[in-house]
């Protein structure tokens, strides 16, 4: 009798397999010993999706967002509110690791098996859009940022596609990933910069300890600005990747606790940068110089009176890095996201030639996106602003998706949400849809928000 497995049956080993049973063997090493030392070593290893979809979040139009913010109406009610954004980031993305971890599967597969092909296709769209816009609106900080050195815009956008391919030669989940994180970690540069512009420390803690109203103004300028600074920080791409992320780094049950303090190291140094922009920009509203229509560019420029040339030329850089380092992890996102449902192979662990479709995907929408930012005249602020509100308008759905799919007992089994989660992310959909909603009025009534302090 011949006993020969089939082919079917056959278990076949791949190189993706390989790369990820080392890690997780240094995984299990490291969780095996004891100490202090081991606990910081497996928080090592474990480290990463987390911090790295929070900088990458600090992006081009995060940045500018943020120094448009202090420019125009100063450190009194955004400071706060950039500090509770952060807190709705991390409440949504710890449901990300849960369901990573309990299902080893990605975000976009799960919505397409769990609500349908419409449903799978609408989340789809939904992010293909708004991750499509947004790569471009990454590009362009690159240009503007370097154009303050007088970097040609065609070669700042040749060196960000560049780099974008480099990070891909890796062929290795790990090593992209330590590289992408040293990399987003010159996101703390405002830090330094902030520091330079000498703030009133007082009026700083004043505006943590009593949080102002929102800003006098018109009611459509000031929502269009507080829908931007959430844009900032919670936007779909960030479910799909953080969710893809740490199931290609092969994260367990096991894992969750250091999961959720990835994340919250992550939020923590996206914060602290995002209030660092405020803070330095804040010197142009209290000079009180327009800042309506500046470039990334013209804002390192203003600020070189206050925080010298140094100073400005750090501004700079980071605007660069955060377009940058959002355009590899917003890229491979969406790649993420098309291989998922295409059912093709989908891992940084993959050769080129094995995961073709994957890496296609995410080159070609980076290239994309580069040449569209090379059209003469093209505005920064206005399109960044803009980018970061449709992110806002297109998160409520997203949100429902994932409240629904870690409520799947079937799926998530003992890691549901628990009750306090829920409650939290009720809040977060409301804030979200609230802030929507508003914006929306503004715009087509504008006068049935006056009563709000608008003009």
């Amino acid at each position: 009798m011949n006993t020969r497995p089939s082919p079917r049956d056959e278990i076949v080993i791949t190189h993706e397999d390989v790369d990820r049973a080392r890690d997780r063997a240094r995984v299990v090493d490291a969780r095996s010993s004891t100490g202090a030392w081991s606990r910081l070593r497996l928080l090592w290893l474990l480290v990463g999706p987390g911090i790295l979809v929070m900088l990458g979040e600090n992006d081009g139009p995060s940045m500018l967002a943020y120094a448009a913010t202090g420019a125009k109406y100063g450190i009194g009610f955004f400071l706060p509110f950039v500090v509770l954004t952060f807190a709705m980031a991390i409440v949504v993305q710890e449901m990300t690791v849960r369901l990573a971890a309990a299902t080893h599967r990605a975000h976009a597969e799960l919505i397409f098996e769990r609500f349908g092909p419409f449903w799978g296709w609408f989340s789809m769209m939904d992010l293909a859009l708004g991750n499509f816009l947004t790569l471009i609106t990454e590009f362009i900080a690159v240009r503007a940022g370097l154009g303050f050195f007088g970097v040609p815009p065609w070669v700042s956008v040749l060196a960000a596609v560049v780099i974008l391919y480099l990070a891909l030669l890796t062929h290795r989940y790990w090593t992209w990933e330590r590289l992408t994180l040293a990399a987003a970690l010159v996101n703390l540069i405002f830090v330094p910069v902030a520091l330079m512009s000498h703030p009133d420390w007082h009026a700083v803690g004043r505006a943590f300890a009593t949080w102002k109203p929102l800003p006098q103004g018109k009611t459509s300028e000031v929502l269009e600005l507080l829908l931007a600074v959430i844009g900032a920080t919670v936007t779909p791409w960030m479910l799909f990747f953080q969710q893809s992320a740490t199931v290609d780094k092969g994260l367990t049950r096991q894992d969750i606790r250091y999961g959720r303090l990835d994340t919250i190291i992550g939020a923590v140094l996206a914060g602290a940068a995002g209030v660092a922009t405020i803070v330095v920009t804040n010197l142009l509203f209290q000079h009180q110089m327009n800042a309506d229509d500046f470039q990334a560019a013209e804002f390192a420029q203003a600020l070189q009176p206050w925080i010298g040339k140094l100073g400005a030329s750090l501004f700079a850089i980071g605007i660069v890095e955060a377009g940058i380092v959002a355009s590899i992890t917003i890229s491979t996102s969406s790649a993420y996201a098309f291989a998922e449902v295409a059912q093709t192979p989908h891992s940084l662990n993959l050769p080129i030639k094995e995961g073709r479709a994957f890496y296609s995907v995410l080159f070609l929408l980076a290239a994309a996106a580069a040449g569209i930012v090379l059209i003469p005249g093209l505005p920064l602020v206005p399109v960044v602003l803009l980018v970061n509100v449709i992110a806002v308008l297109a998160m409520p759905p997203a949100l429902v998706f994932l409240f629904m799919l870690v409520n799947d007992r079937e799926l998530m089994g003992d890691l549901i949400s628990p009750l306090w989660a829920n409650v939290l992310a009720t809040i977060v959909v409301i804030i979200l849809t609230g802030a929507g909603v508003m914006f929306g009025i503004s715009i087509l009534a504008p006068n049935v928000l006056s009563v709000f302090g608008g003009k």
